[in-house]
């Protein structure tokens, strides 16, 4: 496996799709840094360990910046690229025609497969740990002695789970797509849609529990609720892992008609 998961490495990091992937992260982030240099003009607002005051801009309130960039990633960019990524690296053997030589070797491919969706995986929270990078520079910037060191970690830690929560609830799309048989571009339209469409679900208490996209943020603690509410929402997510590997169990890479 470990063998599996280096050749695999090797062959993405001459992707084009990884340099899109870092691309849409630090450009959801330059975005939402704009729009932050509106002035809020309301009550103040006090949540967990962030405040928006009154009459400043909301990139001046610490911590404002690194709390707003994750909605934003994740109803709109990278859920989408994630799932892209993940169905690339396990369509992209059949795409370009190498697996006849891969099974000249041969090579167990429920091995392959399992060493993929462990690189996506991986990749998912290298995305929102780079995504938490960009944020916190930003922020230490800007006013770093306003940032507490419980606040910091707490950020560190909501992108954390929202890198692992995001991969599970993108994971069956990333599991579906290679059966489709129609290359790895479906996996970022199907997974737009599902991802923005948590938008909707987050305007229901209810459904934002189970709408896997919306409990992410649950799970991450972005949303302060419930500990039942959270495992739900744990439960929920660990459901869409097992759908992507009843997907993935009986899923053959056969050459193209």
């Amino acid at each position: 496996m470990q063998l599996l998961l280096w050749a695999e490495l090797q062959k993405i990091r001459r992707s084009n799709i990884v340099w899109i992937t870092i691309f849409a992260a630090i450009l959801i982030a330059a975005i939402v840094f704009t729009g932050g240099l509106d002035m809020y003009k309301g009550p103040d607002v006090h949540y967990g360990l962030k405040t928006v005051y009154d009459g400043s801009r909301y990139i001046d309130n610490a911590g404002w910046y690194m709390d707003e960039v994750q909605p934003w990633a994740t109803f709109f960019i990278l859920p989408a690229v994630i799932a892209l990524m993940g169905s690339y690296i396990i369509c992209r053997e059949e795409d370009d025609d190498t697996l006849k030589s891969l099974r000249l070797i041969p090579i167990n491919e429920a091995k392959l497969t399992a060493a993929k969706m462990i690189l996506t995986f991986a990749f998912s929270i290298f995305l929102y740990l780079l995504l938490f990078a960009v944020t916190f520079l930003a922020e230490a910037v800007l006013h770093f002695n306003s940032l507490s060191a419980e606040l910091v970690l707490s950020a560190l830690k909501e992108y954390f789970l929202d890198g692992v929560g995001v991969f599970f609830a993108v994971s069956p799309i990333i599991a579906f797509v290679p059966r489709m048989k129609k290359g790895y571009w479906p996996a970022l339209v199907f997974t737009e849609i599902y991802s923005v469409a948590g938008l909707f679900a987050g305007m229901s208490d209810v459904l934002k529990q189970f709408y896997p996209i919306t409990a992410v943020f649950n799970l991450s603690g972005y949303h302060l609720t419930s500990a039942g509410k959270i495992m739900m929402s744990m439960i929920i997510l660990l459901l869409c892992g097992c759908l992507s590997l009843f997907l993935l169990k009986d899923l053959k890479h056969s050459k193209k008609m």
